[in-house]
């Protein structure tokens, strides 16, 4: 039995969704402990692109249960839509192999319209999910849950108490019109319709799952840096992204976690608002956007691109206890002649290797970079680290030296194969 949690190592978009589906051939169940549908998981398999919000990423094998734990915040209007499109292509033919938590909170209509309505006041840069809203009615103990839904009279009760409050902050606050009780009421009774046989006990599943000695792969979504305790705070996601919350948003113990392995890309990548030491705004910057499909899986918005932030990376490992890291999008930085790496920060006259709490020094950080030489090549090919050229050697061996954990995967291209796979995580805890 090995029990393998999967993190971002640093704002999210790290290619997260490629390496749970590379691993979840050696899972027996894959469970998404956080956010809701503010991610954003693409996968590229033969060709044909698969972008997950909220079912998890290993959804694409048959035989895998996948679960959404009870950290996950779910639209259900988003959760239909996603399971009808994954059926229209001829996966989820089972509808055992999903289940959603019945603790996990639900994301209604009001939450969105406040999300979207408080943006417009202090910008954070938030995707207008209602994520952050939802998560703060379950702060409040006034969120509805999954298993609410399914009892009508219990939802009707709790619904009308919420409405109460919300409409009249969303008129009185914030000027924007409120919910009739009825409309919303009657439009998620047609949701449990549909989503009802998938709720279940996720934690005793998952339990029972483990004691039988079976493999369990636990997805992140977002990254370190947007962790709502340990990232850039307040432009930060609404719940934690860290891999200690893979116990909490899934129903299980700590002792119960084998490894942890974080995901970076071989650049540094954010979107929305808030502090990018390494963010390149010229044409560098824009080669790597295009170059990478920088553009969010969610909103479609740019990411700001950026060198590889060792610092960043570093603080990643230290919050999640990462042991591994793989590196993905490496082929991205093929065209350059030189490529950088930030090893630290420059600010108030000295160098400092960690992040600062306090956002206005953080904004004041330069960064301090080493440059390589680029390997002007091809390498969506390499089946190992050696076929890679050299310089590509090199920038990886610098990148560990950096960052002091052993790097396990490198992704050299979208599709599932093109991943040099140096260590299997579930057969090296065993």
């Amino acid at each position: 039995m090995a029990n393998v949690v999967i993190v971002g190592a640093q704002w999210g978009d790290e290619g997260k969704g490629k390496i749970v589906d590379l691993l979840t051939q050696y899972a027996d169940v894959v469970v998404r402990f956080q956010g809701g549908n503010n991610a954003g998981h693409t996968i590229v398999l033969k060709g044909e692109k698969f972008v997950f919000h909220l079912i998890p990423s290993g959804i694409l094998y048959e035989n895998k249960k996948c679960m959404i734990g009870s950290g996950v915040v779910v639209d259900p209007a988003v959760l239909i839509e996603e399971m009808a499109e994954l059926k229209k292509r001829g996966y989820l033919k089972d509808d055992s192999q999903l289940m959603v938590s019945e603790e996990a909170h639900l994301i209604l209509p009001y939450h969105r319209r406040i999300d979207i309505a408080r943006d417009r006041v202090f910008k954070i840069g938030t995707t207008g999910r209602g994520i952050g809203p939802a998560y703060e009615d379950k702060v409040a103990r006034s969120g509805i849950r999954m298993g609410d839904l399914l009892d009508e009279e219990v939802f009707y009760g709790k619904l009308k108490a919420n409405l109460l409050q919300k409409n009249l902050y969303l008129s009185e606050v914030l000027e924007e019109k409120p919910f009739e009780l009825s409309q919303v009421f009657e439009e998620s009774l047609r949701f449990k319709s549909q989503i009802g046989k998938y709720v279940k006990n996720t934690s005793l599943v998952l339990y029972d799952e483990i004691q039988k000695g079976k493999h369990v792969l636990f997805e992140g979504a977002q990254g370190a840096l947007l962790d709502v305790d340990h990232g850039t705070y307040p432009y930060v996601t609404a719940s934690n992204t860290v891999a200690g919350n893979a116990c909490a948003g899934s129903g299980i113990g700590p002792t119960m976690i084998n490894s942890v392995i974080g995901v970076a890309k071989a650049y540094t990548t954010r979107v929305g608002e808030g502090p990018f030491p390494t963010e390149l705004k010229d044409e560098i910057g824009e080669k790597i956007r295009e170059k990478g499909g920088e553009y969010g899986a969610t909103t479609g918005r740019p990411r700001r691109c950026g060198w590889f932030d060792a610092v960043v990376v570093n603080h990643a490992i230290r919050i999640n206890g990462i042991q591994e890291t793989t590196i993905t999008k490496l082929d991205v930085l093929n065209d350059f002649d030189k490529v950088k790496i930030c090893v630290g920060y420059r600010v108030n006259g000295e160098v400092i290797q960690y992040i600062p709490c306090n956002l206005k020094t953080l904004e004041k950080c330069e960064p301090v970079y080493e440059e390589l030489d680029g390997w002007k090549s091809e390498i969506k090919g390499a089946k190992k680290i050696s076929d890679l050229p050299i310089q590509a050697q090199r920038y990886l061996k610098r990148v560990e030296e950096l960052i002091h954990v052993k790097i396990t995967m490198v992704s050299v291209g979208s599709e599932r194969n093109e991943t040099i796979e140096i260590k299997n995580p579930f057969q090296n805890n065993l």
